[in-house]
């Protein structure tokens, strides 16, 4: 390989990325009498202009350069360098074993990937390195400078019109999940209405609910907070075992495969025999938990399938046809793909309506085959996109290699450091090898930033539980106002769905009005101020929950009792308070926008701070927060209950405005970061390519070192193995992890 340096030229722009030049095209330092490269395996990787620290006879500090690299004298090492896509990721590392002839001032040089680490070598005099910030391959065609990132307008990209049908699918396994969930509380807390038609609806113009088991507000909320729990726990397994065993498009099939068992299961509990002699519970129990398997196994990796057909991952400069520069943001790409990406779960949320109504006025049979039907299409839907998708396989897990880096951080900075800025550095190879106790380690400092990104991203999502608390009550809460108010005719639990609503209505607000105008002016409104909102805005529908529970109470016939099962009329009929149900929209609608500013944000920081091999385990840990707000229901569920209420909304409602401030005050530097998608690849499968590579290059070093001189004949080749060989340090020996 040969690395041409020389002082910044005017010339148009660099060629694209692996185009083959001919030698006109070749322009060496040093004037038109250089030397001229026929070689036709010579290949042009990168060019462009990078600021190189020297170290060099020639004193090139602080001179901006072009560097130019062709592969000269490695034809076997030909495809790994100018084929593999991975190539692009890795980070540029240049050494010499040869000090410039002052004819041409042409470098003989090595080329090694992957290699954070920093070379020490006693001939100082023959060495170039690249500053700390390195740009990767390819990086800097099209990236914006310093002046344009602060002034120019940022827009989102573009995906595949493909990769929308993804979120297709996900629809359709949400109104399918959110069809039959709000309506657990009734089926297992009201009993088989009296009077009503025997298929769980209650006699027509009544005050009463559909319902079924009739074992109270506690087993109610007990069955709905685990059910929800388990969905939104059991995906850290199923996202483990994606990333490592089977991949996320064919985790995702299964899922599909095993929540459509589960509604052929719900569907027969709601039998008009089953429920008249009380065996309707067994297909419905066994049903229900069937369903949380299969939605865990769903929900952590549709998420990241959608990101991953994200083509541009870095900010790139770009011509609107009306002649404006924009820079194309790859984190307002994200932002108004998740945002259309939530808008569609929301509505598939709004089954719900269909399935309450249908529950009401009709029974359980067509309430919970309604979202069966609308599964029946997924499998189809599936094998269409299959090969259509960009799908990586799975590559390993790199859980092993984070759970040694903290033991090494741990070990070497002690208890003291964890939460610390610098808690990561000791697992740096470039820390381990300049310490007193060097250790082989199969990463590099890029890996252990990404592993102290994704820590950073768990953090975060660790205060999410209070939001979704006041987003829609504790535990079953809200249901139980929901019963203590007038409905005139209307399902009590049809209300949630101003949830869905606000969202649907905002989520295109947000998409072509507030964001796109932010960032004409200018202003960066980060996810972490995006996430304060919310966490504020969810506090707001507390204490408008709290609100109403307190006039229920006071204005309600039962009192402090109003949601019991005692609060009933001679008929059996239930007992209300004047207070419309339709004064719950308001809460249920901010806490439906608080989500939008929530969890949305919410996915891409899953996706972008977590090592490639860890993004299912990463959304995974986003969707355990849910599971840690349900665990929190089921572990109150003795006190959600009258005469508790009011407290069970107020609590969560000053506990989130304080986390909110806290929140803010910890996490707002990250506002200040630009969006770094990470692009680690497995770092095992990584080493053992680059100790191939450096293998064959010394072969062919060696083979060739007498021969390449008489050949080229204008070129002079001071790097026989025995050269480069002599300074251990010179080239690191790479080892397996």
């Amino acid at each position: 390989m040969a690395v041409a340096l020389g002082l910044p030229r005017q010339s148009a722009p660099p060629p694209p990325l692996g185009e083959q030049r001919s030698k006109g095209d070749m322009q060496p330092a040093g004037g038109p009498e250089t030397p001229s490269y026929p070689c036709p395996r010579w290949q042009t990787l990168w060019e462009n202009w990078i600021k190189l620290r020297g170290q060099m006879d020639v004193n090139l500090s602080g001179i901006d350069l072009c560097i130019c690299i062709e592969i000269t004298r490695t034809p076997s090492f030909d495809p790994f360098l100018t084929l593999s896509p991975v190539f692009l990721q890795f980070p540029l590392r240049v050494f010499t074993s040869a000090t410039m002839t002052q004819e041409n001032r042409t470098l003989d040089a090595q080329y090694i990937v992957g290699n954070d680490l920093t070379l020490n070598l006693d001939n100082k005099g023959s060495v170039v390195l690249a500053g700390n910030e390195i740009p990767t391959v390819g990086e800097l065609h099209n990236s914006p400078n310093e002046e344009e990132r602060r002034t120019l307008r940022r827009v989102a990209g573009k995906l595949p019109t493909i990769a929308y049908l993804i979120c297709a699918v996900e629809f359709a396994e949400r109104a399918s999940y959110y069809g039959v969930q709000p309506l657990f509380a009734n089926y297992v807390n009201r009993p088989l209405p009296a009077n009503g038609n025997g298929w769980g609806a209650p006699p027509r113009n009544s005050e009463s609910t559909a319902g079924a088991l009739g074992m109270g507000t506690v087993k109610s909320t007990a069955v709905s907070q685990s059910f929800s729990m388990l969905a939104y726990a059991l995906p850290l397994f199923a996202g483990y075992i994606s990333d490592t065993r089977t991949g996320r498009f064919r985790m995702i099939c299964a899922g599909v495969g095993v929540c459509g068992l589960a509604h052929v299961l719900m569907m027969a509990s709601g039998a008009k025999t089953l429920l008249a002699n009380g065996n309707a519970k067994i297909p419905f129990f066994i049903s229900v938990y069937i369903l949380a398997i299969g939605a865990a196994m769903f929900k952590p990796n549709i998420s990241p399938t959608l990101l991953d057909q994200m083509k541009s991952t870095k900010l790139e400069t770009k011509t609107l046809k009306t002649g404006e520069k924009v820079i194309v943001d790859p984190e307002a790409t994200t932002e108004r793909v998740m945002l259309w990406f939530y808008l569609l779960i929301n509505v598939g949320g709004f089954m719900n309506v269909a399935t309450s109504y249908t529950a009401k006025y009709v029974g359980w049979w067509l309430s919970f085959g309604i979202p069966l039907i609308l599964y029946l299409p997924l499998p189809f839907l599936l094998w269409f996109l299959k090969k259509r998708l960009v799908l990586y396989p799975p590559g390993g897990s790199d859980l092993g290699n984070v759970m040694r880096i903290l033991g090494i951080c741990i070990k070497r900075g002690g208890w003291k450091s964890i939460g610390r800025g610098a808690f990561f550095d000791p697992a740096r190879p470039s820390v381990i090898a300049a310490s007193s106790s060097p250790i082989e380690v199969p990463w590099n400092d890029a890996f252990v930033d990404d592993v102290r990104r994704a820590f950073q991203a768990t953090g975060i999502f660790l205060f999410f539980p209070i939001q979704s608390i006041n987003d829609t009550g504790l535990g079953n809460s809200a249901n139980a106002l929901s019963t203590m108010l007038s409905t005139k005719g209307v399902p009590n639990d049809v209300i949630s769905n101003f949830n869905s609503l606000s969202i649907i209505c905002m989520a295109p607000v947000l998409n072509f009005g507030l964001y796109p105008l932010l960032r004409r002016w200018n202003i960066h409104f980060g996810s972490i101020s995006r996430m304060t909102v919310g966490f504020l805005m969810a506090a707001c529908g507390g204490a408008g929950y709290t609100l109403l529970n307190w006039y229920a109470y006071k204005l309600g016939p039962c009192g402090k009792y109003g949601s019991s099962s005692t609060c009933v009329d001679s008929a059996g009929d239930a007992l209300t308070s004047n207070i419309s149900i339709w004064w719950m929209a308001i809460p249920y609608a901010l806490g439906g926008i608080s989500e939008l500013f929530v969890n949305v944000p919410a996915y891409g920081i899953a996706y972008s701070r977590a090592p490639q091999n860890m993004r299912g385990l990463v959304s995974a840990l986003n969707l355990f927060m849910q599971a840690i707000s349900y665990a929190l229901g089921l572990a109150f569920s003795a006190l959600i209950k009258d005469p508790y209420l009011t407290w069970d909304f107020g609590a969560p409602t000053i506990i989130g405005v304080v986390v909110a401030i806290i929140f803010y005050l910890i996490y707002r530097d990250i506002d200040r970061e630009e969006y770094i998608l990470t692009q680690n690849i497995d770092y095992e499968k990584k080493v053992k390519e680059e100790k191939l590579a450096r293998e064959n290059l010394q072969e062919h070093d060696l083979a060739n070192s007498s021969s390449v001189g008489s050949e080229k004949g204008d070129i002079t080749h001071a790097h026989p193995k025995e050269d480069f060989g002599a300074e251990k340090n010179a080239i690191p020996e790479i080892k397996e992890g």
